[in-house]
């Protein structure tokens, strides 16, 4: 019996990381603009499907591609913002939940009609790791690493670079901000952006483990919103802390 909890809770703290960095999206747009990003899930799903995509069809390491994705959903959430939710960022809140619910369904339409809602998976092996009673995937280790590593570069952009405190400085006092100088409406993009590639970098490293469809994105985007109100909603490096808890 204690053999099978220490399994179930090794195995549940690894995952914990890697549903932390998917919340961490979700709070970051949240903490800056006030906005309720409904097409998180899908934005996930689409880390998944372009992780699968370049391992099997160009043949990249599953991990050098979650990088290469995570690379390509920054502008991905540039472009979101700029469609969707720049005209809607001042407006009451329901208006940004229909505007990010209508780019929820925009994808999912898109992504069925391409990739159709049949199952896939990533098959790559790296082994296990056994440490007495406890046998853990190598996948979930790295996947579990990779979303350190994503935080703890989120953590240095804020708090130690120029475009980092500009976030910070929006976040706290757009008005302020603005008044000093700093282009809230390029920082709330950035902010928007940022968001959408740490949701694509989850999905890909989920996608290392659980097989997926471009409908599996609505399950992690309800275990964000339990992450955020753990971690503390507006808190990006708090929900690390609340997908350990979930």
């Amino acid at each position: 019996m204690w053999e099978q909890l220490a399994a179930s809770l090794t195995d549940g703290l690894l995952l914990g990381f890697v549903y932390g960095l998917a919340a961490m999206g979700l709070t970051l747009i949240w903490g800056v603009m006030s906005v309720i990003n409904l097409a998180h899930g899908p934005v996930i799903a689409l880390g998944m499907f372009g992780t699968y995509l370049c391992f099997t069809h160009l043949g990249l390491n599953p991990y050098l591609a979650v990088v290469l994705v995570a690379v390509l959903g920054l502008p991905l959430g540039f472009f979101i913002y700029g469609v969707a939710v720049h005209r809607v960022i001042n407006a009451p809140h329901l208006s940004s939940l229909l505007a990010t619910f209508a780019v929820n369904m925009i994808i999912i339409g898109v992504g069925t009609a391409v990739f159709s809602t049949s199952p896939q998976n990533i098959d790559f092996s790296m082994g296990t790791l056994e440490a007495g009673p406890l046998t853990v995937p190598g996948t979930r280790l790295v996947a579990a690493f990779g979303a350190v590593l994503f935080t703890a570069g989120l953590y240095l952009f804020l708090y130690f670079s120029r475009p980092g405190k500009a976030i910070r400085a929006v976040a706290n006092n757009r008005r302020a901000a603005e008044l000093m100088g700093i282009p809230s409406s390029l920082i709330l993009a950035l902010s928007f952006g940022l968001g959408t590639m740490l949701a694509a970098a989850a999905g890909g490293l989920i996608a290392t483990f659980f097989p997926f469809t471009i409908l599996s994105g609505g399950s992690y985007e309800l275990k964000s919103f339990v992450i955020c109100v753990l971690g503390g909603l507006g808190h990006p490096l708090g929900a690390l802390f609340g997908g350990l808890i979930l």
